[in-house]
């Protein structure tokens, strides 16, 4: 599953620079799938190929955001989603609307840093 940042944030930003995918952005900011991979272009479900470097809507206007098709929870990189470990207020959890295998989550690593 992904990991989601409740509306408790304090927007305190401790999260941002622990994560490794480059999957977490402030409210308001647009990302991009380039950030913190090695995409140059994304193919979306519905077929639509996207430029990585290509501004993307912010997903919140009001708190921190975790982009879920770029999180992995860490997995390949740290023990546990290091976004939950370094947050003061608690509010990294797991997202109930996006459940996904260990590998599931290791073919996401894979597919975002072309490994």
């Amino acid at each position: 599953m992904a990991i989601m940042i409740t509306d408790e944030c304090i927007n305190c930003g401790a999260c941002e620079p622990e994560c490794p995918n480059t999957a977490i952005y402030e409210g308001g900011v647009e990302w991009t799938w380039a950030g913190g991979t090695s995409l140059d272009k994304v193919t979306k479900e519905n077929g639509e190929v996207v430029d990585g470097n290509a501004s993307q809507e912010p997903l919140s206007d009001e708190f921190y955001y975790i982009v879920t098709d770029k999180c992995t929870e860490c997995n390949g990189f740290h023990e546990e989603p290091q976004c939950a470990a370094v947050c003061p207020v608690d509010c990294c959890v797991d997202d109930p609307d996006h459940r996904e295998t260990e590998e599931e989550l290791l073919a996401k690593k894979a597919f975002l840093h072309n490994e």
